[in-house]
């Protein structure tokens, strides 16, 4: 058995580190959290850690999940405010606490017990967008939003990301005066020589969510699960969607029952679209306007990524390097 790390495609780095302390003999949930430690550094990645983006009243608002499989424990935190480091809290709940998940107030009383310093996780760059955002989605208050040319580089640039993946992911995607929010998350999931897996996901939510709102990421079963006697599965995307349906927990159980790695995700996403009916969930032609991605690995060595839209990637690092892997999917951009 070798050892193989994969990662949502934001992720490449936290797979090249993270099979680097494998290979050094450190366990795959410590190699795990320093992967995707690297990516809540990044203030460049607005959907993770420091420089993500901010709830509806412009706080930066934190979920994080780690699972050990040799010990079937979990760690998690949600609405963690003013520390960047959500997946390493994570870990300490799993480590040092007889409980799973920490929420809000409490889970920052923890980090602050655990030494983690207080920061504003809300940079100059998250802090414009938030403002354009609420200038602009907010009709019937008093808000006039300046002109989009006036906005600084980045700002536009980013805007316009958004506003391509959108038109990519629903056909007939017109841009409304609103802006769309995006979503984002990191996962990394690894196994090691001996074949014990662990995984870990962290995010800082849906872009302008309401206060409080907490999606999949920290929640066991649905952002990401762990049996080491059969493989590990972690998503991103639209986490209100993964939660109705438990995904990660149920794509494994379908693992466990013969399907390949792909099978398994693939049909997960098929029962996640048969079920999306409420109007705000479609497109124009009846096919899901959100995006939704599983990353797999299995115990036998299997593994891949599953995404609703293609073509798109995830990260990888094994015996033959670091790289993007493309996904399968469910429907072509």
């Amino acid at each position: 058995m070798s050892t193989r790390v994969i990662a949502s495609a934001n992720g490449v780095e936290a797979t090249r580190l993270a099979y680097d302390l494998i290979q050094q003999g450190r366990d795959p949930l410590d190699a795990v959290v320093a992967g995707v430690t690297l990516v809540e550094d990044d203030p460049n990645d607005m959907t993770v850690g420091y420089g993500g983006l901010p709830n509806e009243d412009g706080i930066v608002e934190l979920d994080a999940a780690v699972m050990h499989g040799p010990t079937h424990r979990a760690g998690a935190v949600a609405g963690l405010r003013n520390v960047r480091h959500a997946a390493q809290v994570a870990r300490l709940v799993l480590q040092q606490t007889k409980h799973v998940l920490l929420i809000g107030e409490g889970a920052n009383r923890f980090a602050q017990a655990q030494g983690f310093p207080h920061e504003d996780l809300l940079t100059e760059k998250a802090r414009q967008i938030w403002l354009y955002w609420t200038q602009t989605n907010s009709p019937r208050q008093d808000w006039v939003p300046p002109p989009f040319q006036s906005l600084p580089e980045a700002v536009r640039e980013f805007f316009h990301l958004v506003e391509e993946e959108g038109r990519a992911a629903t056909s007939g995607y017109q841009r409304s005066e609103a802006v769309e929010r995006p979503t984002g998350t990191v996962h990394c999931s690894a196994i090691n020589a001996t074949g014990d897996l662990s995984c870990c996901t962290s995010t800082s939510g849906l872009a302008f969510k309401l206060p409080g709102r907490v999606g999949d990421s920290p929640i066991i079963g649905a952002g990401l699960y762990v049996d080491n006697a059969i493989g590990a599965c972690g998503s991103t995307g639209r986490g209100e969607e993964n939660l109705r349906h438990c995904s990660s927990r149920t794509a494994v159980e379908l693992m466990r029952q013969g399907k390949t790695a792909a099978e398994a995700g693939l049909e997960v996403l098929t029962r996640i679209v048969e079920t999306a009916k409420e109007p705000w969930l479609l497109g124009p032609d009846g096919r899901p306007n959100f995006g939704l991605k599983l990353y797999l690995l299995g115990k036998n060595g299997d593994y891949a990524g599953v995404s609703i839209w293609g073509p798109t990637t995830f990260a990888v690092t094994d015996e033959k390097g670091t790289r993007l892997d493309p996904c399968e999917y469910l429907f072509k951009k």
